[in-house]
């Protein structure tokens, strides 16, 4: 439903919900009316903008053709200011049929409830009038049809009850046949006497809803795109009715600056350097070596090719920018000033070395930093997480956010959070012992099963290349945020985790915390990371056990009856917690690679001695 000019507007969300659940083409209910909110040309564009150049270029990459320009603005900010121009987005009346509150009971059909089903054109001022001029109340329907690629629409009601085109238009009824709410009570009727059908051939026949034809309402009229993918039913409150494609960064001090003037100080010694192993050799001096500190050698090669004019080879992962920041040797990087973006500071080991730490290398305190987030798109039925290295695939598909993409919606959260460094030699030795190798295995195994129910599925299995790391820190971060919510004064939701498994440049797990305000920045996880060895214990004897054990410990990711396919020993019990605070939506976990289990595999890689 659109505003008019003047009008109040209809309802009030935050920035941050639209583009995180509320975003462009998905479904809201607002208290008068269900609404399917616009697409971007359709926001007046009064936010913001957010500078990030980082995460601008890799947006760029991931449209076809790539983008030559693009921008972030924030969500237009409500005004109370009624003098000031509007500001808002434009929302469209969806779905148009609707079914009467009343109830009509009637006998001869063995019908327990029954509610008529009208369509938007008939209703006077937001109501009904049946035959007997009786105003009836109405309320959006619940089911509408939608595919694969996002498209959306109402369901074509005459022909799904009748099986095929009809001309009849006699009154429809939905009627619930039982109490249960299941599908296969819920039927559609035909006045006519002729037709009804129940909603769960909907489900098991999708051929009844007929192709889709490229409906994008969201992005106003005469937007449809050729499709042809099968109709599927969609509730439109259901989980799966909306998942936003997000891709974040968290912004970093700018370390080429001291590393182009750490360069230019030595550039008589290594200008002329043709590979790695002769800047090895001229990094024994002394004085080149103390001009370097704290750079590795292919950062230094590559900035040394890019003064020659020579390229630089590929352009690093997100992740890979963030990790290298992390675990840079200063002790403190960035600066610490109110408005700061970034400034984190090396806890001494000292103060953390315990037995169970062993295989703990750096811990580094983060008290401030930057996230900026981007919506991209946004699938239905199901999500499509960044990879391991944070980056979105190309090509996938997902629904477009506008006609013509020039800007992006993004928000930017200010937070701090406690950076987790582990031993590169203690992981990779781990990875490689027959038995860890074995249960490996056996996730793939689910994840095959769960591939091969989802023809043209995306997610790749994170064991393939190797990055088996990745489910083990995956499973540890779930369990640590657990841990600390319980003392550092923020829910477990409003902690997130960045889980770093480079194989060429190490692992690591970032928890941290972030919001629009000065909420996230209140200290909490730095006091927690001053103990973090005390945390770390906690979360591991946490883990030992779950309240859903031994089933639990001894489920098989392949097992067709539980059908979780991309868990290992991982339920709501132990290590399941809010997916605002997951990267990988609840999926890829096993708590049997982290502590010992009653199923002792002897796979885990703590040890609490």
């Amino acid at each position: 439903m659109s505003k008019k000019p003047g009008a109040r507007p209809h309802g009030q969300i935050r920035q941050s919900q639209l583009i995180t659940s509320f975003g462009p083409g998905s479904m809201m209910d607002l208290p008068n009316h269900s609404v399917l909110i616009g697409g971007l040309d359709f926001w007046s564009a009064s936010g913001d903008e957010v500078i990030e150049p980082r995460l601008v270029e890799k947006l760029k990459q991931l449209f076809d053709p790539p983008l030559q320009v693009l921008k972030l603005f924030s969500p237009p900010p409500d005004n109370d200011d009624p003098t000031a121009p509007q500001t808002g987005i434009t929302a469209w009346q969806f779905p148009e049929w609707f079914i009467t509150q009343d109830v009509d009971r009637d006998a001869s059909f063995g019908v327990v409830r029954a509610r008529m089903l009208v369509h938007r054109k008939r209703l006077t001022k937001g109501k009904f009038i049946d035959d007997n001029k009786k105003r009836r109340s109405v309320v959006p329907v619940r089911f509408v049809r939608a595919c694969r690629s996002g498209h959306i629409g109402d369901i074509d009601w005459y022909n799904f009850v009748h099986g095929g085109n009809t001309e009849c238009r006699r009154q429809l009824w939905i009627e619930e046949r039982g109490t249960s709410g299941d599908l296969a009570e819920v039927y559609v009727r035909c006045e006519c006497g002729n037709a009804e059908r129940s909603m769960a051939l909907a489900i098991e026949q999708p051929d009844t809803m007929l192709r889709c034809d490229g409906s994008r309402p969201w992005l106003g009229a005469y937007a449809n795109e050729k499709c042809g993918e099968p109709n599927r039913l969609l509730i439109r409150t259901a989980s799966n009715a909306y998942f936003t494609q997000l891709m974040s960064v968290i912004s970093l001090p700018d370390r080429n600056v001291e590393l182009r003037e750490a360069v230019e100080l030595v550039w008589d010694f290594i200008g002329e350097v043709e590979d790695v192993g002769e800047l090895k050799y001229e990094r024994k001096k002394a004085k080149v070596n103390a001009a370097l500190d704290g750079y590795d050698n292919e950062e230094v090669f590559a900035e040394v090719k890019m003064r020659r004019g020579q390229s630089a080879g590929p352009p690093k992962t997100i992740k890979q920018a963030e990790m290298e920041t992390l675990i840079a040797s200063k002790d403190e990087l960035g600066d610490d000033k109110p408005d700061g973006n970034f400034f984190a500071r090396t806890l001494p080991k000292e103060v953390w070395d315990k037995p169970w730490m062993q295989s703990v290398e750096r811990i580094v305190l983060v008290h401030r930093l930057r996230e900026v987030m981007a919506q991209v798109g946004f699938t239905r039925f199901e999500a499509v997480s960044p990879d391991i290295d944070g980056e979105l695939e190309m090509g996938v598909r997902r629904a477009s956010l506008a006609r013509e993409i020039t800007w992006l919606p993004a928000v930017e959260n200010r937070g701090e959070g406690v950076f987790i460094q582990f031993k590169k030699e203690v992981v990779e030795n781990w990875a490689t012992r027959p038995e860890v190798q074995a249960r490996g295995m056996r996730l793939l195994g689910g994840y095959e099963a769960w591939k091969a129910e989802r023809s043209g599925a995306t997610k790749k299995f994170v064991e393939e290349g190797g990055l088996l790391p990745y489910v083990l820190f995956h499973s540890f971060a779930h369990m640590l945020i657990t841990a600390v919510s319980l003392e550092c004064g923020y829910p477990a939701s409003s902690i997130r985790e960045r889980i770093y498994t480079i194989p060429d440049i190490g692992y690591g797990v970032l928890l941290y915390t972030g919001t629009s305000d000065a909420e996230g920045t209140l200290g909490g996880l730095i006091q927690v990371g001053r103990r973090i060895h005390e945390h770390i214990r906690g979360a591991l004897e946490m883990g030992e056990l779950c309240s859903n054990d031994p089933v639990c410990a001894q489920h098989e990711p392949a097992n067709q009856h539980e059908r979780r396919f991309l868990h290992g020993a991982a339920c709501h019990g132990c290590l399941l917690i809010s997916e605002t605070s997951c990267e990988q939506h609840n999926e890829f976990l096993d708590r049997a690679l982290v502590v010992p289990t009653v199923d002792n595999l002897g796979i885990e890689f703590f040890g609490l001695s």
